[in-house]
């Protein structure tokens, strides 16, 4: 599904259209702000190859990996009116995420913060330190989709029964294994 380029995984898709050089596979970790920058960009100049790669799908929400480095990785998730993710926290990376169409709810916390809420339509987009946890929904009443980013990549997420759970203190990053 995925063609390598020396340490970078490009969707098939995006071949040609993804330029190796933006996802800067030197950099084995990326700030939240760097992120941030790299979905948007990726939404702006890829919109109409993303959406020729988006599925919707009334069973469950859909994703695909757009691209992979060691200190990387992209996805585009698609979202109908209603989809959600459980509450979870991205087990110590940072993260990003641009809207590409739609809208999306999010309700997010920091650890021994207060649970808050935004909707995030398209275009827009944040980048996020390693300790938020959220949960994010598929809003208004149309079909939504978005880019998203981690770093350190490949980090398993921890989910929680509901976003008041969420400890008083996110732990540490595990070790990371090479790919």
């Amino acid at each position: 599904m995925t063609q390598s380029l020396l340490d970078i995984e490009i969707h098939p898709h995006l071949t040609g259209a993804l330029a190796p050089d933006a996802l800067a596979p030197s950099r084995l970790l990326w700030t939240p702000a760097q992120l941030a920058d790299l979905t948007g960009k990726v939404t702006r100049e890829l919109a109409g190859p993303l959406r020729e790669i988006l599925h919707f799908d009334a069973e469950r929400r859909w994703w695909a990996r757009l691209a992979l480095t060691d200190g990387l990785e992209l996805w585009l998730l698609a979202w109908l009116p209603g989809q959600h993710t459980q509450p979870h926290d991205h087990g110590g990376a940072s993260g990003s995420f641009t809207v590409l169409q739609g809208e999306l709810t999010e309700e997010y916390r920091y650890p021994g913060g207060p649970i808050r809420t935004r909707t995030h339509k398209a275009g827009d987009g944040l980048g996020f330190g390693a300790g938020r946890a959220h949960q994010v929904t598929g809003a208004g009443t149309a079909p939504s989709a978005s880019v998203h980013a981690y770093s350190p990549p490949l980090v398993p997420t921890r989910a929680y029964a509901s976003l008041a759970d969420v400890p008083s203190e996110i732990p540490p990053l595990a070790p990371i294994l090479p790919r």
